[in-house]
């Protein structure tokens, strides 16, 4: 039997009582930051880019797209959601598959659970079916080995799991779906030797989520794909795919972001903040900074003055510099306001990047960074391992509720905030009707 066919066993026999409650817990708490992130990623031009296409190339039907009174078919709907939940780097993320499931897996899940009239917890379990199967298949891989890390790799996986799961797709046509959606995949491998990372294409997420929907509706139809496609070594690990399912939930195991860009900046920027705090020091008073991290972070874009807001998310200069002069809360969520303000990139000016052989041995389990400051003859330090938002460091539902309104607070009224708080709260209730219909409604 080949690993998709395993797979697709166990997500077929899954009950919706089998789930246990922390896990649906995890699941909820995903939705909440998810909502908000699309909230705030919202009016970006990407995101309405992908709003206006889903609208000319997909027919009207049940699915929402989010803040809107459009109704489209849920493949199209998904496309439009997933550009706005992913477009601020706000989305949570999961450090065994290198990237950012919920951008995919939440969009998707709800797009069919309005086409199947799921229930609220039918819907819950269905992202934890897709954060498992893409999330298993994306750690599946050498990651030492990658191009790229682009979530678009492996979140098709499980957007396809998760609609076959809401569809009821017996074992044969689910393992059908999961090698359609890997073999018609993104490649991606421009995201990771361009240097034009100030672009929306970014990850890929949105275009790997309607592969997955697509190949779910294909296989259902019955056409089929390469099912030993994750059974090859030089591609994918299978035994790593299997270990332990159902025994561990990697919904249970993802990081939360407290700031808008890049996670592999956020040890660095929770290591700055740290030391202008401690030593009470003023942005004005820092003479240098120097960041000692892993290589996959220098190999960002890293411009001191980048041009777009895409390539502000992917520059540590940049991010350490918005957060040192205007704290915290200019990365919750990062801006185009700030883009070429000259005291800013002046100070971005001031920060040197290092590698660190000793942090990079604990790339990619760990996003570390060690963060030098000297201001007036002085020397500061400290080394960040587990940056705030990991489960080593997580963040509360107290923080996540205060991230949610935050990040929305731009774009959604105070009355809003808390009916989609409450709704998220409520899934296994009357949630998802709340939910959906808070969703539906045009700004």
């Amino acid at each position: 039997m080949y690993a998709t066919e395993k797979l697709a066993e166990f997500v077929a026999g899954l009950k919706t009582e089998a789930v246990p409650a922390p896990v649906l817990a995890s699941a909820r708490a995903c939705v909440l930051d998810l909502l908000g992130a699309a909230a705030a990623g919202w009016r970006g031009l990407g995101p309405r880019a992908a709003r206006a296409a889903a609208a000319r190339l997909f027919a009207p039907g049940p699915a929402s797209v989010w803040f809107s009174d459009i109704r489209l078919e849920p493949a199209g709907a998904a496309l439009a959601n997933c550009a706005a939940a992913s477009a601020l780097d706000l989305d949570d993320g999961h450090r065994a598959a290198g990237g950012h499931p919920g951008a995919s897996i939440i969009p998707a899940s709800l797009a069919v659970a309005q086409e199947t009239k799921a229930s609220g917890r039918e819907f819950l379990a269905a992202v934890v079916i897709g954060y498992e199967v893409a999330v298993r298949v994306g750690a599946g891989r050498d990651l030492s080995r990658l191009d790229t890390f682009s979530t678009g790799r492996w979140c098709n996986f499980g957007a396809a799991a998760a609609a076959g799961w809401l569809r009821r797709l017996e074992p044969a046509k689910l393992a059908q779906a999961l090698a359609l959606a890997g073999v018609h995949g993104p490649n991606l491998s421009a995201a990771g030797y361009s240097r034009v990372m100030g672009n929306q294409a970014k990850e890929g997420i949105p275009w790997s989520t309607l592969t997955g929907l697509a190949a779910a509706a294909l296989a259902e139809a019955g056409f089929t794909g390469p099912t030993d496609l994750l059974d090859h070594p030089n591609y994918y690990l299978p035994d790593k795919i299997l270990a332990g399912l159902g025994q561990s939930w990697a919904v249970s195991g993802v990081y939360f972001k407290p700031y808008s860009c890049c996670r592999w900046l956020h040890a660095a920027l929770d290591g700055l903040l740290d030391l202008l705090a401690r030593n009470r020091l003023e942005a004005g008073e820092v003479d240098s900074v120097e960041v000692h991290t892993f290589r996959r972070a220098l190999n960002l874009n890293n411009y001191p003055d980048p041009p777009t807001l895409e390539s502000a998310q992917y520059s540590l200069p940049f991010c350490l510099a918005a957060a040192a002069l205007d704290g915290r809360e200019a990365l919750l969520p990062l801006r185009e306001e700030l883009l070429g303000r000259p005291e800013l990139t002046a100070w971005a000016g001031r920060v040197r990047l290092e590698h660190d052989p000793e942090l990079e041995a604990l790339f990619p389990a760990a996003t570390p960074a060690r963060v030098v400051l000297r201001a007036g003859g002085r020397s500061f330090e400290t080394t960040v391992q587990h940056p705030w938002g990991d489960p080593a460091k997580p963040m509360t539902p107290a923080d996540l509720e205060a991230k949610f309104r935050r990040v929305s607070g731009g774009e959604l009224p105070p009355a809003d905030q808390e009916e989609l708080i409450a709704a998220a709260a409520d899934l296994e209730g009357r949630g998802l009707e709340r939910l959906i219909s808070r969703l539906a409604q045009s700004r």
